[in-house]
């Protein structure tokens, strides 16, 4: 972060200059500017990121951990620094507790392929919240459709947050896996993600948390948390696409086998004789990882740090509850759920008559890109009796001025080729 950026911080909740921190916006010379209001789907890289990528590549630019010369030693030193960053910035326990992913989708369906097969058996209970998206939804579905376990769903209430009855019912005394969202991607509802784990706990279930929505917009504590697992993904928190973290408890990670098998992943191998592995988290990270991917996370994390995760908190607080204070003054337009109550950068609508693909199609002509669909979460759009939303999701360089750009926008919408031809139509 520059000498300037850091000045104003002290004087509002995100500094004047902070846009030009993200070269994509910088540079954006079209009349009226790019208001990018689409961060839940993916984040914008500031310099910082940038820089650490190239400075990867540009000096020591290196397989790690196999050879012994100059670049393999610190490109392996920095990937294990990177590791020791993010260990920090959730608060793990040691840092062999990250696990390097290409995703979240990619840790949940590790989870799900490692420790599930292992776990569910047929007649066995996976439970998940109806609000998950796909990637924590299918990787639990098709383990139970192969091992004839059962999937079991907790309700969402009509506010959209879980009902902690039914999760409770759900798990009753012999759930082996829950899996549940810490901040829905659709609405942006915050769970109350200790006492869920904990609940959870006290059934017996091991517990898998998708902080996919989480990390970019809240201090995250895993220990605090207590789940057995928790993952997010880099690209949803300012950082490179492809990366993600698999954060694990050492006592649960260790029982784990590898997920795959290969390269950086052994002790000893032979032709006939048992394979003996190492550790996690090599064990889990077999192959050639993405160094650059990782420490251009470790970065990112640390871009955060520096802006400070309670500014973050009150900049996410303020422009939820502006959205959603303006927004609801305009005719035909519906807010879902109650994104104010504890906001976490994501305010969801829809308009009446109106298909969400004419929304924001309407909207990316005023040069305002938000998402308009399911979310790749279409079983909660049916339980919530809706085609899809049209998703405003912020984060730290967006405005109040472009909130009203939003609304003005809104305004002029008109029903187009999806209200007219295909008014139930929907995929993404």
């Amino acid at each position: 972060m520059t000498e300037t950026s850091k000045s104003v911080l002290t004087r509002s909740f995100m500094p004047a200059t902070i846009r030009n921190e993200f070269p994509l916006l910088r540079n954006n010379s079209e009349s009226p500017a790019l208001a990018y209001l689409d961060n839940a789907a993916t984040t914008q890289k500031p310099q910082p990121v940038l820089d650490a990528i190239m400075s990867y590549y540009g000096t020591v630019n290196s397989n790690v951990g196999r050879g012994y010369h100059r670049l393999g030693l610190a490109a392996t030193e920095r990937l294990e620094q990177a590791r020791a960053v993010v260990q920090r910035a959730i608060g793990a326990a040691r840092p062999e507790e990250v696990v390097f992913t290409r995703g979240t989708t990619d840790a949940v369906n590790l989870v799900a392929e490692v420790a599930g097969r292992r776990l569910v058996g047929r007649g066995d209970r996976v439970v998940v919240t109806g609000m998950e998206h796909n990637s924590n939804l299918l990787p639990w579905r098709r383990l139970c459709d192969d091992a004839g376990a059962q999937l079991v769903v907790a309700s969402v209430a009509a506010d959209g947050r879980v009902d902690m009855a039914d999760f409770s019912a759900a798990l009753g005394s012999g759930a082996r896996i829950a899996a549940m969202a810490h901040v829905s991607n659709v609405l942006g509802t915050v769970n109350p993600i200790t006492e869920m784990v904990a609940e959870a706990r006290r059934c017996g279930a091991l517990t898998v948390v998708d902080g996919a929505q989480a990390v970019a917009h809240r201090a995250i504590d895993v220990a605090a948390i207590g789940a057995d697992f928790y993952c997010f993904s880099a690209h949803k928190v300012y950082g490179p696409m492809g990366i993600g973290v698999l954060h694990g408890r050492s006592e649960v990670l260790a029982e784990l086998p590898p997920y795959q098998v290969g390269g950086g992943t052994v002790k000893a191998v032979s032709f006939a004789e048992p394979v003996s592995y190492i550790a996690p988290p090599a064990r889990l990270e077999a192959g050639t990882p993405d160094v650059a991917g990782v420490v251009g996370l470790a970065a990112a994390l640390t871009y955060l740090e520096e802006i400070g995760w309670e500014r973050i908190r009150r900049h996410d607080e303020s422009l939820v509850r502006t959205a959603v204070a303006r927004l609801t003054e305009l005719d035909r337009v519906r807010v879902v759920g109650d994104p104010a109550y504890d906001p976490s950068g994501i305010v969801s609508i829809t308009l009446d008559g109106l298909h969400p693909y004419d929304v924001g199609g309407h909207l990316d002509q005023h040069n305002i890109a938000v998402r308009c669909g399911v979310h790749c979460a279409s079983t909660f759009l049916d339980s919530l009796g809706l085609v899809g939303t049209v998703r405003i999701s912020f984060g730290i360089y967006n405005t109040e001025e472009e909130i009203s750009r939003v609304c003005e926008a809104l305004r002029t919408v008109r029903p187009g080729f999806w209200t007219r031809e295909h008014p139930t139509t929907r995929f993404l």
